[in-house]
């Protein structure tokens, strides 16, 4: 009995300590996210490779599904010209090493001279692994052009 006590105390106290942690971790990916679009309003694959795994996998609204080379040779071509990359609705499932990013996107650019404005769902899948989050996976469906 006065184990089961001291367990519940102890439960009771490490609580939230535990939500502060997922908050936390809430906050990286999320900080994570935003500096993933920054990096591709500025063509920057450094920056995105650092924040994606060796067995990143990338499937485009239209199909398309590339790995982690063929998306940052993507990421590169200078006739992709975004002038706006934006995620709105944003939200974050943590789990034990893992968390699920959904929302909406808007961008808005030029691509081989011709404008577009893209609005879309999302969902990012990161693994915390390397003492790091890294984006194992990134699914986009089109809502509309």
């Amino acid at each position: 009995m006065r184990l089961a006590v001291t367990a519940g105390i102890i439960a009771l106290l490490l609580a939230p300590l535990a939500r502060a942690a997922e908050q936390a971790d809430e906050t990286k990916i999320l900080a994570l996210e935003n500096a993933w679009n920054q990096a591709q309003l500025h063509h920057n694959s450094t920056a995105v490779a650092s924040m994606v795994s060796d067995t990143f996998v990338y499937t485009d609204y239209d199909g398309t599904v590339m790995n982690k080379t063929q998306f940052l040779a993507d990421l590169k071509d200078p006739s992709y010209r975004p002038n706006l990359i934006e995620n709105e609705n944003v939200k974050v499932f943590t789990y034990t090493g893992a968390a699920v990013v959904i929302g909406t996107y808007h961008t808005k650019g030029n691509y081989k001279g011709r404008p577009f404005e893209h609005w879309g769902r999302f969902t990012d899948t990161w693994v915390f692994e390397k003492n790091a989050w890294l984006c194992v996976g990134s699914h986009t469906s089109l809502i509309k052009k």
